[in-house]
């Protein structure tokens, strides 16, 4: 039976009572005793009792230990049956230093070395014929008859030699009366301990609850965060399907009408109709930028790495945000390190840089260029995406990566506030690091880490 975590703590707090009741009878016992004979008397006759019973009990661990070697073949039972071993030698030695050559428990002390000393033979002959695959045999009847008539022979000379003990004491015991005061007081301090030591284990059990409980608390917070990300990214989905319907009839009317009145109007009276299309692509890529951030905060972003050419995904890159940039800014790219490939998700890769790329284009004078620099090394590949634009604030950089977090200064540049926090997501599961430099006036370098297990060379 699998015992609960409280249950041992009251079990414990049981035993340890308990042991402290019978240290303190033991106690009461020897200060009874003692106002009548010698205390050294008293002490000898306790400890050649426990002895004989420690003896009794070191005996049964170590016969536990044999049976559950060759039973079990676990070897950690073969090494409890030899400490058992010794421990009942340091025993018998610890008897005969009690008891003196001249006493009559001396001549038993004899017998039972002899015939414990036989009683370990037939145990190492037991040992040996298991080890040697020879245990289950006829002669291992023969074996197990000697050992249990050599058990109940040893078991016979203990009883005798406590019964003996016990005589000697019990004529001790009947002077006893004359200190029952002394007796009770030391009975009621044993009382009062035991209480004690009983209420400072409930005490720490209680403690133990408490957590327990507040640790289950935490587990059905965390599960109803799970609940309510879902439902958000079911709601973000649905509203994401629901609007793109209408917004790519808005843009695609809105372009129809700019390729038909481009003739014949001019270009400066179609400004209406580019914020037509502006916003409506500002919108469409909000609804992705949600929908992907509600995606990754409920874990249903996948992370598949495969190995990827480097320097040619960098310039496919290049070469889209060139085109989808209305801007004159010019990106100039730069390759440093010798490998080729890196082991990532390319997806989520795409859009950790575009964002990037895209910020600095959207964020820089038209007469900047923007760097972008990729560092391919053995242990990690390193993106650098630098421009000389506008710069982020010192107070707002450490609360770049959360949702709708924009700087004071951006003035009148669109943007939605995500984009910073889908990069920190997407390079999550790359387990990336995101490094920022910036000053206002002066221009940003964000540094993208991610840690490489095997990079093709």
């Amino acid at each position: 039976m699998k015992w609960s975590f409280e249950g041992k703590w009251i079990a414990g707090g049981f035993g340890l009572a308990m042991a402290v009741m019978a240290v303190i009878s033991g106690v009461s016992y020897q200060n009874a005793t003692s106002l009548e004979k010698s205390t050294d008397k008293v002490k000898q006759s306790h400890e050649v009792l426990e002895t004989l019973i420690g003896i009794t009990a070191t005996l049964n661990d170590a016969d536990s230990g044999r049976r559950g070697y060759i039973l079990l073949g676990d070897k950690s039972e073969l090494k409890r049956y030899y400490q058992a071993t010794q421990t009942i030698e340091l025993q018998l030695n610890k008897l005969q230093t009690l008891l003196g050559k001249n006493s009559k428990e001396y001549e038993q002390l004899a017998k039972l070395e002899a015939l414990l000393e036989q009683r370990s033979v037939l145990a190492r002959k037991s040992i040996e014929r298991y080890q040697e695959g020879n245990y289950f045999t006829p002669n291992q009847t023969n074996l197990a008859a000697l050992s249990k008539r050599n058990l109940t022979e040893i078991q016979q000379i203990i009883d005798q030699m406590q019964f003996e003990e016990k005589q000697a004491l019990e004529v001790w015991v009947q002077e006893f009366q004359s200190t029952i005061q002394s007796r009770m007081l030391i009975e009621i301090l044993g009382t009062f301990f035991t209480f004690a030591i009983l209420f400072g284990v409930y005490s720490q059990l209680y403690r133990q609850m408490k957590k327990r409980q507040q640790a289950e608390n935490l587990k059905n917070k965390l599960a109803q965060e799970k609940e309510l990300g879902e439902l958000k990214l079911q709601f973000f989905s649905m509203a994401s399907h629901e609007f793109r319907t209408p917004l790519s009839v808005i843009l695609g009317s809105a372009q129809l009408l700019e390729e038909s009145l481009q003739l014949i109007v001019e270009k400066q009276k179609l400004k209406n109709l580019y914020r037509i299309q502006s916003s409506a692509k500002l919108m469409t890529q909000l609804l992705s930028d949600i929908l992907t951030l509600a995606r990754a905060e409920a874990g249903k972003v996948e992370y598949k790495p495969e190995l990827v050419e480097m320097q040619t995904f960098c310039l496919n890159l290049i070469e889209d945000m060139q085109i989808m940039s209305p801007s004159q800014s010019f990106i100039k790219f730069d390759k440093q390190g010798s490998c080729t490939h890196a082991k990532v998700d390319e997806k989520l890769l795409y859009s950790i840089l575009s964002n990037l790329l895209s910020n600095a284009i959207k964020y820089s004078p038209k007469s900047k260029d923007v760097y972008f620099t990729l560092k391919c090394e053995p242990k990690a590949v390193t993106f650098q995406v630098r421009d000389f634009g506008i710069g982020i604030p010192k107070e707002i950089q450490q609360e770049l990566y959360e949702p709708f977090k924009r700087g004071n200064n951006v003035k009148g540049i669109l943007g939605t506030g995500l984009g910073l926090a889908l990069v920190k997501k997407c390079l999550d599961l790359h387990q990336g690091e995101i490094f920022v430099e910036s000053e206002v006036g002066v221009g940003t370098q964000f540094t993208v880490v991610i840690p490489q297990n095997q990079i093709k060379v």
